[in-house]
């Protein structure tokens, strides 16, 4: 990933717009790509490597996604909670992240994908949701956001009250006007 610093190095240098970045940044990809690609598929012919699609993902692999990173992502995913990340982030990260599992892929997955995406919920969302018994994953996240959406607009609402009674009532060691002074009566 050394060449996509080296890029954005030489766009700094460049003063590029935005549009001349993407084009400029794809066809630099893709010249790196070639070059990647032309020197893997001579190495594998003078081995007389038959090269099929397995052995294309694999160099592809060992080229862009090495073993190393592949085991962190993996320990990532396997850890991966909500925490103090909102649903939508929880979501993006999740969806991110199970891309490494052909597991949670396959269209007979959604099941375990949602069971695995609701064990890691923040308790307060998860116990909202699990009655539901929601097997179909985009349903399950747009079902646990509008309930965080919901809950966080309740408790807003809560704090401002309370606020404001708060601040109409005074400080609690203020005494009330006219207690504790004594009226001068002309006399």
């Amino acid at each position: 990933m050394a060449w996509l610093k080296e890029i954005e190095r030489i766009f700094r240098v460049m003063d590029c717009i935005p549009a001349q970045k993407v084009h400029n940044g794809a066809h630099m990809l893709a010249v790196e790509a070639d070059d990647w690609w032309l020197e893997t598929r001579q190495r594998l012919e003078a081995t007389s490597e038959v090269i099929t699609w397995v052995v294309f993902n694999r160099e592809f692999m060992r080229k862009y996604y090495p073993e190393d990173v592949r085991g962190k992502k993996e320990i990532e995913f396997l850890e991966l909670k909500q925490g103090n990340l909102s649903v939508i982030e929880y979501a993006a990260k999740f969806v991110e992240l199970s891309k490494l599992y052909p597991h949670y892929n396959e269209a007979t997955a959604e099941f375990s994908k949602c069971i695995k995406f609701e064990n890691r919920l923040r308790p307060e969302i998860k116990k909202a949701n699990e009655y539901q018994k929601i097997c179909n994953f985009p349903d399950l996240v747009d079902s646990c956001r509008i309930y965080e959406e919901d809950n966080n607009a309740h408790y807003k609402i809560i704090n401002e009250k309370r606020g404001k009674l708060q601040h109409n009532r005074g400080k609690p060691y203020d005494a009330p006007a006219g207690k504790g002074k004594q009226k001068v009566v002309d006399g």
